[in-house]
């Protein structure tokens, strides 16, 4: 039986990934091995591996890595104390294949790890591009590391091709987060205010930012530019989920708190949703603002606008229901009301939803973990493209 390791970091990350845990554990080929680190392991971000027991896996290690700061240093050094969790994790599980997503810097050292000890590693969302933070740098760095690529389109299959990887090996199947939307049964809008406590109005926001690490800007200022340009929007109802452990985070996760604080008749703020309930959010709400890549592969799926918000999202393929701004306050108050209006609802609900696939990504992965020959991966050879 294939021994398969699927490694998660955050609520966010394994919601993403649930379709594809539970097609692993409910394949008679293969045997599932979860490994949760980074923030479901933290108390400041929920605890979070509870929801995966919850669920009915059994957690078989957890890697403790995550500093309580979000500083350059502190971080590099919680990925120093993850590479060598992950080095006795991996020793004692001895899978046969890693499968990792995305580009969070709790992915890159469990690729290092496995990379070392000869384990073969299938990563997901490889090929994307993300310019304005470090995260580019980091999905890239796994890319190389890895065996197997799963992308989320075909410009990024090509990408990970443009890195030298064997075509033969890159897949593209789709953002397997469709699979949620598909699947999921979402919470009509009576349960979902029940489920986070609040009532919607006639005018609903749903904000998600996180930091751009590379932009040289003071992360306190960006956000309190959003802040005033929802504060234009006095009549709307807001829910806020709080940005990861990345550099900076915690001011923003502190504005936010100030900003819900005082606002607290119309405004909530919310860790994180989940699946679940941040999907439903999006079916009840008007618009998604931010900087996040759900409000460019999710939220288009759904028919809903967004406001993505400066540089963090830059590369990345975008549908006509996405408004990109900069980070000034007026800028952002124009693309709000520009995706308000009624020409350009009609729009996403008339826009094409399947840049992203289909909603059976989950699927197409198990087909390739099962059935490719593990042996004839780990020695990589340098793909030239002509």
């Amino acid at each position: 039986m294939r021994t398969i390791c699927v490694v998660t970091g955050s609520r966010a990350e394994y919601g993403l990934l649930y379709p594809l845990i539970k097609l692993i554990a409910d394949d008679a080929e293969l045997q599932l091995q979860l490994v949760a680190t980074g923030m479901h392991l933290s108390p400041e971000f929920g605890l979070t591996y509870r929801q995966i027991e919850a669920d009915g896996f059994v957690i078989d290690a957890k890697v403790e890595m995550l500093l309580s700061s979000d500083t350059p240093v502190g971080i590099t050094k919680s990925m120093g104390l993850g590479l060598i969790g992950f080095a006795d994790a991996f020793e004692r599980l001895k899978p046969d294949l890693i499968v990792l997503l995305g580009d969070r810097f709790e992915a890159m050292v469990a690729a290092q790890a496995a990379m070392v000890a000869n384990i073969p590693i299938a990563h997901l969302h490889g090929g994307e591009s993300t310019e304005g933070v470090i995260d580019e740098a980091i999905r890239h760095s796994i890319t190389k590391m890895s065996h197997l690529h799963f992308t989320s389109t075909e410009p990024y299959r090509q990408r990970v091709i443009q890195l030298g990887e064997l075509p033969e090996h890159v897949y593209n199947v789709g953002a397997i987060g469709l699979d949620n939307i598909r699947n999921l049964m979402l919470l009509d809008r009576p349960a979902f205010e029940q489920s986070i406590n609040f009532k919607l109005g006639r005018l609903n926001f749903l904000v998600t930012y996180h930091p751009l690490s590379l932009s040289g800007q003071d992360a306190e200022q960006q956000m309190e530019r959003l802040l005033a340009a929802l504060d234009y929007f006095e009549q709307a109802n807001i829910i806020f989920t709080k940005p990861n452990a990345d550099t900076n985070g915690r001011i923003i996760g502190q504005l936010i708190d100030k900003y819900t604080a005082a606002r607290n008749e119309r405004v909530v703020c919310h860790t994180s949703l989940g699946q679940l309930r941040y999907l439903s959010a999006i079916s009840h709400v008007d618009v998604v603002i931010g900087n996040s890549s759900s409000g460019i592969i999710e939220v288009p799926y759904m028919h809903k606008p967004t406001v993505n918000i400066g540089r963090r999202q830059d590369g990345r393929v975008k549908g006509l229901s996405i408004v990109d701004c900069d980070d000034s306050t007026d800028e952002i108050i124009k693309a709000i009301n520009k995706v308000l209006s009624p020409d350009f609802r009609r729009l996403c609900n008339q826009a094409d939803s399947s840049m992203y696939g289909d909603g059976q990504t989950a699927e197409r992965i198990i087909e390739v973990l099962r059935s490719v020959p593990l042996d004839r991966l780990l020695i990589k050879s340098f793909y030239t493209m002509t």
